[in-house]
C-alpha cells in the first residue's frame, strides 16, 4: 500500500517536472525558434529589386496584361492607400502643424517633370534599383552609370534638384507619385549589416562602428576572448535609443519614414512594399507608362 502510494507520488512529481519542461520550453525556446526561422527566411533571402530599364528586370514577374492581376494588385494599392489614410486621421498627423510630424518635408523627394513621376528615395527600401531608373530616366546611358565613380544620389540631384514644398505639390497634381516601404525592424537590420557589420574601412560608417564600441561594449577581462570588431546589433539598438533620446539626427539609411517622407502629409499613387515589389513597380511601371 505504502509503495503505491510512494509511486503515485513519484509519478505526479514527475508529471510535475515535465508539465515545467514543457512549460519552459514553449516559453523560451519556441520564441526563439521562430525568430531563426524569420531571420533566415526574412531577413537573409535577398529581395528582388531589379531595375525596369535593366535587361535584368525580365526576372520580374510580368502581369502580362491580365486585367484580373491587374484589378487585384490596383484593389491592394488603394487599401494600402485607404489604410494609410484612416492611420494617419486616428493619430492626429494628417493636420499641419510645427513639428517634424505635422510639417511636410520635399527633402527626399525626386521630381521627373518629363515622365510625371514623383518618388521618395527610402535607403534600404528598393533605393538602389530605382536611383538608376531615375539616372536612367534623366539621360544617363548604362555604360556611363556602370563606370562612374560618382554617387548614383549626387548624379540624380545634377538633374532632379531638391524641390520646394510648392514646387513638389504642384508636380503631384499632374504625376505619378510613390513610396516604397520596408518593414521597419527588416529595414533596420539591412542597415545595419550593411552600413556596419561589412562597412568599408576608412568609411563614415566604419569610424562610426568603432564609437559605438567603444561606448557601448563592456572591456573584456578574460584573455583569450575574442570579441566582433564590428557592432553587435543589441550595441548598435542601444546607439539608436540614445540618439532618439538625446534628440540626435539619424543616419539616413535608418531614419524612420516618417521623418523621410511624411507620408500623411502627401497623398501617394502608390504605396509599394518589398514584400509586394514585383508586382507593384509592374502596376507602377504600367500606370505611368515607362514600358
Amino acid at each position: 500500500m505504502r509503495l503505491r502510494k510512494r509511486k503515485r507520488t513519484e509519478e505526479s512529481a514527475w508529471r510535475a517536472v515535465r508539465r515545467c519542461v514543457v512549460f519552459f520550453t514553449t516559453i523560451c525556446v519556441v520564441p526563439v525558434l521562430l525568430v531563426l526561422i524569420v531571420t533566415t527566411d526574412s531577413y537573409m533571402r535577398p529581395i528582388k529589386q531589379t531595375s525596369f530599364l535593366r535587361p535584368q528586370f525580365e526576372r520580374v514577374e510580368p502581369l502580362h496584361g491580365n486585367l484580373h492581376n491587374l484589378s487585384a494588385v490596383a484593389k491592394r494599392l488603394e487599401t494600402r492607400r485607404l489604410h494609410l489614410r484612416k492611420a494617419c486621421k486616428y493619430l492626429g498627423l494628417n493636420v499641419p502643424g510645427n513639428d517634424s510630424l505635422h510639417k511636410p518635408n520635399p527633402w527626399e523627394f525626386l521630381v521627373d517633370n518629363k515622365h510625371h513621376l514623383v518618388w521618395c528615395n527610402v535607403f534600404k527600401a528598393a533605393s538602389t534599383s530605382w536611383m538608376y531608373n531615375f539616372n536612367i530616366l534623366a539621360g544617363y546611358s548604362p555604360k556611363f552609370l556602370k563606370k562612374s565613380k560618382v554617387v548614383p544620389l549626387s548624379l540624380a540631384r545634377q538633374k532632379y534638384p531638391r524641390p520646394s514644398l510648392h514646387s513638389l505639390r504642384k508636380a503631384f497634381n499632374n504625376s505619378v507619385s510613390f513610396l516604397i516601404t520596408r518593414h521597419p525592424l527588416e529595414r533596420l537590420l539591412s542597415a545595419y549589416r550593411d552600413k556596419l557589420q561589412f562597412a568599408l574601412p576608412h568609411t563614415h560608417h566604419r569610424k562610426l562602428g568603432n564609437e559605438i564600441i567603444i561606448k557601448y561594449r563592456p572591456k573584456v577581462k578574460q584573455k583569450g576572448v575574442k570579441s566582433e570588431k564590428w557592432p553587435t546589433f543589441p550595441e548598435f539598438v542601444m546607439y539608436l535609443l540614445d540618439c532618439v533620446k538625446q534628440g540626435q539626427p539619424l543616419d539616413m539609411h535608418w531614419t524612420p519614414i516618417t521623418d523621410f517622407c511624411t507620408p500623411c502629409m502627401f497623398d501617394f499613387d502608390v504605396i509599394a512594399h518589398t514584400e509586394t515589389l514585383q508586382e507593384d513597380q509592374q502596376y507602377l511601371i504600367k500606370r505611368a507608362h515607362l514600358e
